[in-house]
This record gives structure tokens, sequence and C-alpha cells, in this order.
């Protein structure tokens, strides 16, 4: 007699729900190498951080004595930057430009096998630190001001900080859902859309970004923000981040697929071909 075999092929392999080893953790075949996503995401972020800081500077010696020119003249500029810069830089790293993001990355994608490994969100987490500083430093010279101050703005009140929470939250929502939709493509102009918004909605003017808050420490401008107040600033932008993660997977239990497409898909295509 013949053993009958199952019409359906065979149960799924246990092993098959195992975590992603090391090796399966690693970036996809066509991943740009390392020492040029950090490239990229250092020189995007200066970029950004020059267009905050130098576009805040200019809107206070054009509009002097209307702070909602000011920022109406900084959002408008912040937003057109930003986009330009996703597009610019996006294929080559994704365009982070900002930690929690990278560590969202890593969180939402990691037992999947997709997304930044860890060891390499401390790595962008310092390049994009490192870049933010230099955009302040270059913003300052280009206005022909001491290129290194430090900045006496202080922000932080109990509803600045909730404004903080909110327009994290709003932006790792939206970025992880886009990609989760196949829409990251379309992830520069709507990113520059919803932090434009943000700077009005929210009570912070949403700085959402730990590097971008630490660069903007060394411009005593328009756009600056005292030391004092970047520790709970950032704080509130990593409480944020996490309740944006939650609320995407949530909504989406399978986002971590496709968080190698954050912000936008920064694999090789020829590797896809």
């Amino acid at each position: 007699m013949t053993d009958v075999k199952p019409i359906h092929g065979s149960a799924p392999d246990p092993a098959d729900a195992r975590p992603p080893t090391a090796a399966q953790a690693l970036p996809p075949p066509g991943t740009p190498p390392l020492a040029r996503r950090l490239l990229s995401e250092a020189v995007g972020t200066a970029l950004l951080v020059t267009v905050v800081v130098g576009s805040g500077i200019a809107a206070a010696k054009l509009s002097p004595n209307d702070v909602g020119l000011q920022l109406l003249e900084n959002s408008l500029a912040t937003v057109f930057g930003l986009t330009v810069l996703i597009l610019q830089f996006g294929p080559v790293s994704g365009a982070h430009f900002n930690p929690v993001v990278s560590l969202a990355d890593w969180l939402l994608g990691h037992r999947s096998g997709h997304g930044l490994p860890l060891k390499d969100v401390g790595a962008y987490t310092a390049a994009q630190t490192v870049g933010a500083v230099a955009g302040s430093v270059l913003a300052n010279a280009m206005y022909d001001l001491a290129p290194l101050q430090v900045s006496t703005h202080h922000r932080v009140t109990s509803g600045v900080l909730l404004g903080e929470v909110v327009a994290t939250a709003g932006l790792i929502g939206l970025i992880f859902a886009l990609a989760r939709a196949g829409r990251a493509p379309l992830s520069a102009g709507v990113v520059g859309a919803y932090i434009g918004a943000a700077y009005w909605y929210t009570s912070s003017t949403s700085f959402a970004n730990p590097a971008v808050t630490i660069g903007r420490i060394f411009s005593d401008t328009f756009a600056g923000i005292a030391p004092t107040s970047v520790a709970p600033f950032i704080a509130a932008q990593v409480v944020g981040a996490g309740l944006g993660a939650t609320l995407v997977r949530a909504l989406y239990p399978d986002v971590g697929e496709t968080t190698d497409d954050v912000v936008v898909a920064h694999l090789d295509t020829r590797a896809r071909s």
C-alpha cells in the first residue's frame, strides 16, 4: 500500500516562524555601501538645517516686525527644501535625515529581516547629528554671523512638548504608512507638506527630529533652540516616535515588510532586474 500524500502540501515548518538570523538582517543585495549612505545622510541633514536656519535668518531680516510672516517664510522654504533633498538623497540612503525615523525603521522591520540593522541606526544617527551641526554653522557663515553660536531661545513649556509628541507621532505614522501602502515615491512631496502644516498646527513648530534639534543649538537666530530645551524636546520626540510606530503597526500589522522603502526606496534597481 502506497503512502497517501497531503493534497495541499506539507505543513509549514515551525522553523519558518523563527526570528531572522544576523545574516538575514543585513541590508538587501544592491543597497549602497554604508559609507555612501552615511555621506548622503550627513550632507542631506546638513543642507536641511541650512535651509531651516538660513531661511529663518532671512525671514528675520526681511520681516523684522512680523513674526507670523517670518514663520510663513521659514516654513515655505523648509517645505520646498525638504522635498528637494528627499528626491536628491533618497535613492542613496532613504533620506531619513532623522534619528527617530532610522530607529523606527529598525524597530518595525527587524523581526521580518527588513529595515536598517541596529548597528547602522547608530551610524546614521551620528552622521545626521554631525551634519545638522555643520548645517547651522554654514547658515550662520552665509549671513556674515559668527559661524559657531549658542542659542538663547528657550522653548520648553508643557504645551510645546505636547506639540513635539504630536508632530513626531504624525511624521512617523505618515512615512511608514506611505511605504506600506506602496506610495513611498510620493513621500518627498507628502512629507514636505506635512512638515509645512505642522509648523503651523503644532505649538512647537514641529522640530520632530533629534539631530536637527541638536544642530539648531548652534545658531542664536530665529530658528535656534537653547541647550537647556534640547533634552526635553528629544524626549518628547522619542515618545512621539514610539506612539507613531505603535499606531502604524496597529493599522498595518505587516508594515515591517516595507521598511526598506522608507523614506523612499534606496535599493539599487539594477539588483532587482
